[in-house]
C-alpha cells in the first residue's frame, strides 16, 4: 500500500504519517513546502520518504504521483491557523489550486481514494446543535472556510464525473504535543508552565471541544482500514463543549500555575461562538470512548516537562 500525505510535516500530518508507519507495513511519501510544517516532526522508518514540494504547484507535484503510482491519497497541505488565515487571505484561496491538482492527479494514476482534510469552520455559526455532517449553513464569510467547501464540492464533483472515490474529515479542534506552539492550546499550557498572563480574545465564552491527537489518528486511519465511509463526511472530533474561559482555568489548575487570565479586546472575524460536533460517525470507527480533555492535557504537560 502506498501512501501519499500532503502538509506531511505539519502537526495532524506528521502524526499520521508515524501511526500509519506503526499501525500498517504502508510505504508512506510526505510533501510539504514547509510553510508551517517543521522538519523535526517526520519520522524516521525506511518505508518513509519526505520530499520538498507544494501541492499548489502543479508541475511540482505531477512527477511524484507519477513516481509512485499512489493508493491513497490524505491531502491535509493548507495554510492553517486563524491568524494566520485572516493575514493571508488571498495565499489561503491559493489553496483551492492545490486541491484541484491533488484530484486531478489522483483520478489520471488510479488512485482509489482521497481524504481530504476539510474543517469545522464550513459550519460557519452553528444553526443547530451539535453540529452534523448533513447541516452546512455555507454562512461563513471568511476565505479560509469557503476554501474548505469549495474543497468538498471538489471531491464530490470528481466522483460523480470520474468515480474519484473521496472521505471528508471534518476535522475540530485537535491537539498533542507536537501541536505549534501558535495554536489556542499550546499557547495557554507553556503560558501557565511559566506562570506567565494567559490572554484570551473577548470574554473567552466562545465555545470550543479538543479532540486529543490518538483519537483523531486512530478514527482517520480506522476509516481507511475498514473501508467505511466511503464518499461521505465524518466529522473528527470531541463533543465535550466548554468555554476558552474554562480551559484556561482547567490548564491552570492542572499545572498549579499562578497565571494570570487576561482579556484582549474579541477578534474582528473569525472567532465563532460555539463549536460541537455530532460525532456518531466517529464513534463508529473508534469503538471506544474518547481520551477525556484532563488525560490528554497531563500527556501533553508531561511531554513539555521531560
Amino acid at each position: 500500500m502506498k501512501i501519499l500525505i500532503t502538509g506531511g510535516a505539519g502537526f495532524i500530518g506528521s502524526s499520521l504519517s508515524e501511526y500509519l508507519l506503526k499501525k500498517t507495513d504502508a510505504q508512506v511519501v510526505v510533501v510539504d513546502n514547509y510553510l508551517t510544517g517543521r522538519q523535526q516532526n517526520l519520522p524516521e522508518s525506511d518505508r518513509f520518504r519526505f520530499i520538498k514540494a507544494d501541492a499548489n504547484d502543479f508541475d511540482d507535484i505531477a512527477s511524484i504521483f507519477q513516481t509512485f503510482g499512489f493508493d491513497y491519497i490524505f491531502h491535509y497541505a493548507a495554510v492553517v491557523g486563524v491568524k494566520r488565515t485572516l493575514d493571508n487571505p488571498v495565499m489561503v484561496l491559493d489553496d483551492l489550486q492545490g486541491i484541484r491538482n491533488v484530484l486531478t492527479l489522483s483520478k489520471n494514476t488510479g488512485v482509489k481514494r482521497v481524504f481530504y482534510a476539510s474543517s469545522s469552520e464550513v459550519y460557519g455559526e452553528p444553526v443547530h446543535l451539535p453540529q452534523h455532517e448533513h447541516t452546512t449553513p455555507l454562512n461563513s464569510r471568511l476565505p479560509y472556510a469557503v476554501v474548505k467547501n469549495a474543497g468538498e464540492s471538489f471531491c464530490r464533483s470528481y466522483y460523480q464525473e470520474y468515480g474519484l472515490e473521496y472521505t471528508i474529515f471534518r476535522f475540530f479542534n485537535t491537539y498533542g504535543p507536537k501541536q505549534s506552539r501558535d495554536f489556542v492550546m499550546s499557547k495557554f499550557i507553556d503560558a501557565a508552565l511559566e506562570n506567565k498572563p494567559i490572554t484570551i480574545f473577548g470574554d473567552g465564552q466562545q465555545t470550543r471541544t479538543f479532540c486529543y491527537i490518538d483519537d483523531n489518528m486512530e478514527a482517520t486511519v480506522n476509516c481507511l482500514l475498514q473501508n467505511k465511509f466511503i464518499n461521505d463526511v465524518v466529522n473528527i472530533g470531541n463533543d465535550q463543549e466548554l468555554t476558552v474561559l474554562e480551559l484556561a482555568e482547567i490548564i491552570k489548575e492542572i499545572t498549579h500555575s499562578k497565571s494570570e487570565i487576561v482579556h484582549l479586546p474579541p477578534l474582528a472575524d473569525g472567532d465563532m461562538t460555539r463549536r460541537q460536533p455530532d460525532i456518531e460517525k466517529m464513534q463508529v470507527l473508534l469503538n471506544r470512548p474518547l481520551i477525556s480533555l484532563e488525560e490528554g492535557l497531563k500527556m501533553i504537560i508531561e511531554s513539555r516537562q521531560k
